[in-house]
Protein backbone atom coordinates (compact mmCIF):
# COMPACT_ATOMS: atom_id res chain seq x y z
CA UNK A 1 0.00 0.00 0.00
CA UNK A 2 1.37 3.43 -0.94
CA UNK A 3 2.00 6.14 1.64
CA UNK A 4 -0.77 8.23 0.07
CA UNK A 5 -3.30 5.47 0.67
CA UNK A 6 -2.24 5.25 4.29
CA UNK A 7 -3.01 8.93 4.92
CA UNK A 8 -6.03 9.36 7.16
CA UNK A 9 -7.16 12.83 6.01
CA UNK A 10 -6.47 12.73 2.28
CA UNK A 11 -8.54 15.29 0.40
CA UNK A 12 -10.08 16.84 3.50
CA UNK A 13 -10.11 20.52 4.37
CA UNK A 14 -9.11 21.33 7.96
CA UNK A 15 -9.47 24.66 9.76
CA UNK A 16 -7.35 24.99 12.91
CA UNK A 17 -7.52 27.94 15.30
CA UNK A 18 -4.43 28.95 17.21
CA UNK A 19 -2.41 27.09 14.62
CA UNK A 20 0.68 29.29 14.55
CA UNK A 21 2.50 27.64 17.45
CA UNK A 22 2.46 24.96 20.12
CA UNK A 23 -0.30 22.37 20.05
CA UNK A 24 -2.11 24.04 17.14
CA UNK A 25 1.00 24.00 14.97
CA UNK A 26 1.67 20.34 15.81
CA UNK A 27 -1.89 19.47 14.81
CA UNK A 28 -1.56 21.41 11.57
CA UNK A 29 1.71 19.68 10.73
CA UNK A 30 0.32 16.19 11.39
CA UNK A 31 -2.91 16.89 9.49
CA UNK A 32 -0.90 18.10 6.49
CA UNK A 33 1.25 14.96 6.68
CA UNK A 34 -1.96 12.95 6.68
CA UNK A 35 -3.15 14.54 3.44
CA UNK A 36 -5.34 17.41 4.63
CA UNK A 37 -5.53 20.84 3.07
CA UNK A 38 -4.86 22.97 6.16
CA UNK A 39 -5.93 26.51 7.02
CA UNK A 40 -4.52 28.21 10.10
CA UNK A 41 -6.48 30.84 12.02
CA UNK A 42 -4.45 32.98 14.40
CA UNK A 43 -4.40 36.57 15.64
CA UNK A 44 -0.62 36.92 15.22
CA UNK A 45 -0.03 37.68 11.55
CA UNK A 46 3.75 37.30 11.72
CA UNK A 47 3.66 33.92 13.43
CA UNK A 48 0.73 32.78 11.30
CA UNK A 49 2.44 33.58 8.02
CA UNK A 50 5.71 32.03 9.22
CA UNK A 51 3.95 28.85 10.32
CA UNK A 52 2.09 28.53 7.02
CA UNK A 53 5.29 29.13 5.05
CA UNK A 54 7.23 26.60 7.12
CA UNK A 55 4.64 23.90 6.59
CA UNK A 56 4.27 24.69 2.91
CA UNK A 57 8.03 24.38 2.44
CA UNK A 58 7.83 20.87 3.88
CA UNK A 59 5.12 19.80 1.43
CA UNK A 60 4.48 22.15 -1.48
CA UNK A 61 1.85 19.83 -2.93
CA UNK A 62 -0.31 20.69 0.11
CA UNK A 63 0.25 24.41 0.74
CA UNK A 64 -0.97 25.68 4.11
CA UNK A 65 -2.89 28.96 4.15
CA UNK A 66 -2.97 31.48 6.99
CA UNK A 67 -6.18 33.38 7.82
CA UNK A 68 -5.90 36.19 10.33
CA UNK A 69 -8.63 36.52 12.95
CA UNK A 70 -8.85 37.75 16.51
CA UNK A 71 -11.30 35.34 18.12
CA UNK A 72 -12.56 38.12 20.37
CA UNK A 73 -13.99 39.80 17.26
CA UNK A 74 -17.01 38.09 15.63
CA UNK A 75 -16.58 40.02 12.36
CA UNK A 76 -12.98 38.83 11.99
CA UNK A 77 -14.05 35.22 12.54
CA UNK A 78 -16.66 35.44 9.80
CA UNK A 79 -14.19 37.19 7.51
CA UNK A 80 -11.65 34.39 8.02
CA UNK A 81 -14.19 31.71 7.14
CA UNK A 82 -15.22 33.79 4.14
CA UNK A 83 -11.57 33.98 3.04
CA UNK A 84 -11.32 30.18 3.22
CA UNK A 85 -14.20 29.94 0.75
CA UNK A 86 -12.02 31.60 -1.88
CA UNK A 87 -10.01 28.36 -1.92
CA UNK A 88 -12.55 25.67 -0.98
CA UNK A 89 -16.32 25.42 -0.76
CA UNK A 90 -16.32 23.21 2.30
CA UNK A 91 -14.74 22.38 5.67
CA UNK A 92 -14.37 18.74 6.72
CA UNK A 93 -12.52 19.18 10.01
CA UNK A 94 -12.55 22.04 12.50
CA UNK A 95 -10.14 22.18 15.43
CA UNK A 96 -10.94 24.74 18.12
CA UNK A 97 -7.52 25.00 19.70
CA UNK A 98 -6.92 28.72 20.30
CA UNK A 99 -6.77 29.73 23.94
CA UNK A 100 -5.04 31.86 26.51
CA UNK A 101 -4.16 31.26 30.13
CA UNK A 102 -4.17 33.64 33.06
CA UNK A 103 -2.91 33.01 36.59
CA UNK A 104 -4.37 35.41 39.14
CA UNK A 105 -5.97 34.80 42.54
CA UNK A 106 -9.65 35.62 42.94
CA UNK A 107 -9.04 38.91 44.74
CA UNK A 108 -6.91 40.24 41.87
CA UNK A 109 -9.14 39.22 38.99
CA UNK A 110 -11.02 41.93 37.13
CA UNK A 111 -14.09 41.74 34.93
CA UNK A 112 -11.80 42.54 31.99
CA UNK A 113 -9.61 39.54 32.88
CA UNK A 114 -12.63 37.26 33.03
CA UNK A 115 -14.05 38.55 29.76
CA UNK A 116 -10.71 38.25 27.95
CA UNK A 117 -10.20 34.58 28.82
CA UNK A 118 -13.81 33.52 28.29
CA UNK A 119 -14.15 35.46 25.04
CA UNK A 120 -11.07 33.88 23.48
CA UNK A 121 -11.32 30.36 24.87
CA UNK A 122 -15.06 29.77 24.83
CA UNK A 123 -16.94 32.40 22.87
CA UNK A 124 -14.32 32.26 20.13
CA UNK A 125 -14.80 28.51 19.75
CA UNK A 126 -18.57 28.92 19.69
CA UNK A 127 -18.44 31.65 17.04
CA UNK A 128 -15.92 29.83 14.84
CA UNK A 129 -18.01 26.67 15.01
CA UNK A 130 -21.17 28.60 14.19
CA UNK A 131 -19.47 30.14 11.16
CA UNK A 132 -17.87 26.89 9.98
CA UNK A 133 -20.74 24.40 10.32
CA UNK A 134 -22.66 25.67 7.26
CA UNK A 135 -19.61 24.76 5.15
CA UNK A 136 -19.57 21.12 6.26
CA UNK A 137 -20.74 18.76 3.47
CA UNK A 138 -23.89 16.67 3.74
CA UNK A 139 -21.67 13.67 4.44
CA UNK A 140 -20.59 15.36 7.68
CA UNK A 141 -17.18 15.74 9.25
CA UNK A 142 -15.49 16.21 12.59
CA UNK A 143 -14.98 18.96 15.13
CA UNK A 144 -12.22 18.60 17.72
CA UNK A 145 -12.18 20.97 20.67
CA UNK A 146 -9.07 21.37 22.80
CA UNK A 147 -9.95 21.64 26.47
CA UNK A 148 -7.69 20.86 29.46
CA UNK A 149 -7.50 18.76 32.60
CA UNK A 150 -8.29 22.10 34.30
CA UNK A 151 -11.88 21.37 33.25
CA UNK A 152 -12.20 18.70 35.94
CA UNK A 153 -9.24 19.26 38.29
CA UNK A 154 -8.64 22.43 40.28
CA UNK A 155 -5.34 24.31 40.21
CA UNK A 156 -4.47 27.50 42.13
CA UNK A 157 -5.20 30.90 40.60
CA UNK A 158 -6.81 29.49 37.44
CA UNK A 159 -10.47 30.38 37.78
CA UNK A 160 -11.27 31.94 34.36
CA UNK A 161 -9.15 29.41 32.46
CA UNK A 162 -10.63 26.43 34.31
CA UNK A 163 -14.18 27.71 33.81
CA UNK A 164 -13.58 28.25 30.10
CA UNK A 165 -12.20 24.73 29.69
CA UNK A 166 -15.00 23.10 31.68
CA UNK A 167 -17.46 24.95 29.49
CA UNK A 168 -15.60 23.68 26.42
CA UNK A 169 -16.38 20.12 27.48
CA UNK A 170 -20.04 21.05 27.93
CA UNK A 171 -20.03 22.79 24.54
CA UNK A 172 -18.60 19.63 23.00
CA UNK A 173 -21.36 17.43 24.36
CA UNK A 174 -24.15 19.77 23.35
CA UNK A 175 -22.74 20.31 19.88
CA UNK A 176 -22.33 16.55 19.47
CA UNK A 177 -26.02 16.05 20.15
CA UNK A 178 -27.21 18.94 18.00
CA UNK A 179 -24.94 18.22 15.03
CA UNK A 180 -25.35 14.42 14.96
CA UNK A 181 -28.22 14.63 12.43
CA UNK A 182 -25.78 16.47 10.12
CA UNK A 183 -23.29 13.60 10.55
CA UNK A 184 -20.82 15.95 12.25
CA UNK A 185 -18.99 14.32 15.14
CA UNK A 186 -17.81 16.59 17.96
CA UNK A 187 -15.20 15.49 20.47
CA UNK A 188 -12.76 17.01 22.90
CA UNK A 189 -9.12 16.52 23.88
CA UNK A 190 -8.05 17.50 27.39
CA UNK A 191 -4.26 17.74 27.69
CA UNK A 192 -2.29 17.89 30.92
CA UNK A 193 1.18 19.43 31.23
CA UNK A 194 2.48 19.88 27.69
CA UNK A 195 5.95 21.17 26.80
CA UNK A 196 5.32 24.23 24.66
CA UNK A 197 6.92 27.65 24.30
CA UNK A 198 4.37 29.05 26.75
CA UNK A 199 5.34 26.39 29.29
CA UNK A 200 9.02 27.26 28.80
CA UNK A 201 8.27 30.93 29.35
CA UNK A 202 6.36 30.10 32.52
CA UNK A 203 9.29 28.05 33.81
CA UNK A 204 11.65 30.99 33.26
CA UNK A 205 9.51 33.18 35.50
CA UNK A 206 9.72 30.69 38.37
CA UNK A 207 12.28 31.16 41.13
CA UNK A 208 13.57 27.61 40.63
CA UNK A 209 12.74 26.42 37.09
CA UNK A 210 14.64 23.12 37.38
CA UNK A 211 12.86 22.17 40.59
CA UNK A 212 9.46 23.01 39.12
CA UNK A 213 10.21 21.00 35.98
CA UNK A 214 11.26 18.00 38.07
CA UNK A 215 8.19 18.29 40.30
CA UNK A 216 5.76 18.40 37.39
CA UNK A 217 7.48 15.51 35.66
CA UNK A 218 7.23 13.42 38.83
CA UNK A 219 3.45 13.89 38.87
CA UNK A 220 3.12 11.74 35.74
CA UNK A 221 2.97 7.94 36.11
CA UNK A 222 4.45 7.66 32.59
CA UNK A 223 7.50 9.58 33.79
CA UNK A 224 7.40 12.61 31.51
CA UNK A 225 5.39 15.66 30.55
CA UNK A 226 3.52 15.62 27.27
CA UNK A 227 4.52 17.06 23.92
CA UNK A 228 2.42 18.84 21.28
CA UNK A 229 2.83 15.71 19.15
CA UNK A 230 1.05 13.66 21.83
CA UNK A 231 -1.96 15.95 21.58
CA UNK A 232 -1.85 16.09 17.79
CA UNK A 233 -2.08 12.29 17.54
CA UNK A 234 -5.20 12.33 19.72
CA UNK A 235 -6.70 15.09 17.58
CA UNK A 236 -5.94 13.09 14.43
CA UNK A 237 -7.71 10.05 15.84
CA UNK A 238 -10.83 12.09 16.62
CA UNK A 239 -10.73 13.89 13.25
CA UNK A 240 -10.32 10.71 11.20
CA UNK A 241 -12.59 7.82 10.31
CA UNK A 242 -10.80 5.74 12.94
CA UNK A 243 -13.24 7.32 15.43
CA UNK A 244 -16.31 7.13 13.18
CA UNK A 245 -18.61 5.94 15.99
CA UNK A 246 -17.30 8.31 18.66
CA UNK A 247 -18.94 11.63 19.44
CA UNK A 248 -19.44 13.75 22.54
CA UNK A 249 -16.42 12.33 24.36
CA UNK A 250 -13.54 13.98 26.21
CA UNK A 251 -10.21 12.25 25.58
CA UNK A 252 -7.73 12.95 28.40
CA UNK A 253 -4.09 13.15 27.27
CA UNK A 254 -2.09 13.64 30.46
CA UNK A 255 0.33 10.74 30.96
CA UNK A 256 -1.81 9.45 33.82
CA UNK A 257 -1.55 12.67 35.83
CA UNK A 258 -5.21 12.79 36.84
CA UNK A 259 -5.50 9.13 37.86
CA UNK A 260 -2.87 9.46 40.55
CA UNK A 261 -4.13 9.61 44.15
CA UNK A 262 -2.62 12.51 46.10
CA UNK A 263 -2.07 12.50 49.82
Amino acid sequence: MSEALKQKLTGRVALISGGAQGIGFAIARLFQQQGACVFLVDCDARQGNEAAAQLTDKNQSLPVKYLRADLKEPTEIHNAVGALRKYHDRIDVLVNNAGIEMEKPLTELTVADWDLVLNVNLRGAFLLTQAAVPLFPESGGAIVNISSIHASHAFPASIPYACSKAAMVALTRNLALELAPKHIRVNCVSPGYIDTRLWDEYLRTHSDPRSLAEQTTALHPLGRRGTPADVSEAALFLASDASAFITGTDLIVDGGLTIRAHS
